[in-house]
């Protein structure tokens, strides 16, 4: 085996990436503090043509030099969208007929493996706070609430990590 140089891959640009058609998953985070976690979750959604990303509370928006160093230009081909409050921003993408799905453990959770897309839907994921997790009333305004199963010593995967483990989950279940 050889390792692929960057030229070999044929990746898009920003331009053709834009008009690509995207995976129809939205990504919330929903009061992320970790400028490294912002970054990568941009760099993630932009490896899976997701469709957007939502940036609230006290989320920071690019252009952030902190952001930058782990999207890499991400949060220029990636579209994305700041709102200040999370519940009222489900509240419109759920009657917009967007299915949304909390990232959380909680009671009567759907493990991450035992849950299924219909393709002919769009979806919304909410990751959470690194210390607090996502805000009890998002939750209960969700539709689901999805977990990743752990069986290790600590409570919580990074967000950034959570995040791309939910998104190849989803991501592998539209392929169009």
């Amino acid at each position: 085996m050889r390792k692929l140089k960057n030229s070999e891959l044929n990746r898009l640009d920003v331009e053709a990436f834009k008009t690509t058609k995207k995976t129809p998953l939205i990504v919330v985070l929903d009061n992320i503090r970790s400028l490294n976690n912002i970054g990568s979750v941009f760099r993630t959604s932009d490896a899976f043509a997701i469709e957007k990303i939502y940036l609230c509370g006290i989320t920071a928006i690019p252009p952030n030099k902190e952001i930058h160093k782990t999207a890499l230009g991400a949060t220029e081909s990636v579209a994305w969208e700041y709102v200040e409050d999370t519940l009222s921003l489900i509240e419109k993408l759920k009657a917009d007929g967007i299915v949304t799905a909390a990232i959380e453990q909680a009671e009567n959770s759907v493990k991450l493996q035992d849950f299924t897309v219909n393709s002919t839907e769009k979806y919304a994921i909410v990751m959470g706070n690194e210390v607090k997790g996502v805000q009890q009333e998002v939750i209960n305004a969700c539709d689901y609430c999805i977990e990743i199963p752990q069986f290790g010593t600590k409570h919580s995967l990074n967000i950034s990590v959570t995040t791309g483990v939910v998104l190849w989950d989803l991501f592998k279940q539209f392929q169009f």
